[in-house]
């Protein structure tokens, strides 16, 4: 979970009167998460955030299923997802179950005629390819290659590219994202073990205040649809906050391994949990040091989750045929482990360079329209021997 963050200015009591140099108030806004029992953030406001002038359009997104009962393993060529100009078309959902969904995009534009907001979901967006600036109404940070964008539900946010080469690896979640329990002491602090700290974690430290009247639009998703909002107010008038809910930012290459004598479980890769699913990040790391030890994962059986890898740089030493951009599905009820020859190979190696982000779900994922088009049929064969 994140920390106490406060940017701008407040007042010294919540739920007190907070006046402009004018002698008007600003307008207090309550940002929380599961009901009254959740993390929450209160802000304050140029405007009234409640003016709403017109709702427009509403069109659906839920993504196509294909395959609803998926026993079979997969690889997805996510670099043939082709790049598009608008941020929201570019997302493409590829796996998706009733607690998260699996997207891909590669916009090369950034939002420029409306705002974002998600209702359903917190958004955790990895940056495969690109850097630039998330600007949010609470605050702008400053992102690139390999960040992590954990975007809390409900936040408003606009994102701006430097370049239109950009791979993003998004995984919507409809249950709260923290960081791993076991990694936290009862205060909520991140313990001496855990592979990284405060200290790795960005906050917003630039809040962008306009304050403006207007037609400002925001797309706001809710249940799988689109709805198109004109707002009276830029969403951007935040003078000042505090809080425990916003978004924030934590770089992959900031993991800290952690390696032992023999090979090491999935759960030591361990970054951000749900009770839905895990993330994980493998990193650059030295290989386990007991002089038999076998460098390459052991077979093991999915008999409670669905396993889906994203692979980013480096050399996948247990895949063949793996590239940059890669998903595998290995899903549930089915053994999977390394490719023919590659626990060989692996023997006497003393570290690896590789770098991949991994969702575990507990419920079964489902492959979408858009999915299969990327998909590599023949990727279930691809450990019988040659």
């Amino acid at each position: 979970m994140p920390f106490y963050h406060k940017l701008g200015s407040i007042p010294h009591k919540r739920h007190t009167q907070f006046r402009k140099s004018d002698g008007s108030l600003y307008s207090e806004q309550l940002f929380g998460t599961i009901g009254f029992d959740g993390m929450y953030t209160n802000s304050y406001h140029e405007q009234r955030p409640t003016q709403v002038k017109e709702i427009k359009k509403q069109y659906s997104v839920i993504p196509k299923i294909v395959k609803a009962n998926n026993i079979q393993s997969y690889r997805l060529k996510g670099f043939q997802v082709k790049p598009e100009q608008d941020y929201l078309e570019s997302r493409k959902t590829v796996l998706v179950n009733k607690d998260c969904a699996i997207i891909l995009a590669a916009p090369k534009q950034p939002t420029q005629d409306y705002f974002y907001k998600n209702t359903d979901a917190d958004e955790l967006i990895f940056i495969h390819k690109g850097s630039g600036k998330l600007r949010t109404h609470l605050g702008n940070i400053d992102f690139k290659h390999g960040d992590y964008l954990l975007v809390p539900r409900g936040v408003i946010y606009k994102i701006d590219f430097d370049t239109e080469d950009n791979r993003l690896f998004i995984v919507e979640s409809r249950r709260p994202i923290y960081t791993p329990k076991r990694y936290r002491n009862w205060f909520g602090q991140l313990l001496e073990h855990a592979p990284y700290c405060e200290r790795d974690i960005r906050r917003p430290q630039e809040l962008e205040t306009h304050n403006e009247s207007g037609d400002f639009l925001i797309k706001v998703k809710k249940q799988d649809d689109i709805i198109e909002m004109v707002y009276a107010s830029h969403p951007f008038d935040v003078v000042g906050y505090d809080g425990y809910n916003y978004p924030y930012a934590f770089s992959i290459h900031d993991f800290e391994p952690i390696t032992g004598r023999i090979h090491q479980p999935p759960p030591v890769h361990q970054t951000f949990e749900t009770d839905a699913f895990v993330v994980c990040s493998f990193v650059p790391r030295l290989y386990d040091y007991h002089p038999l030890s076998i460098p390459a994962p052991y077979n093991h059986s999915n008999i409670d989750s669905d396993e889906v890898l994203y692979y980013v740089d480096g050399d996948f030493m247990s895949r063949n045929d793996i590239e940059v951009g890669h998903i595998s599905l290995h899903p549930a009820g089915i053994p999977h482990g390394p490719h023919p020859g590659a626990t060989e190979r692996s023997i006497g190696k003393t570290k690896t360079d590789e770098l991949a982000v991994m969702v575990d779900t507990f419920k079964p994922l489902m492959v979408t329209e858009e999915g299969m088009k990327i998909a590599d049929n023949d990727y279930h064969k691809s450990w019988l021997s040659p």
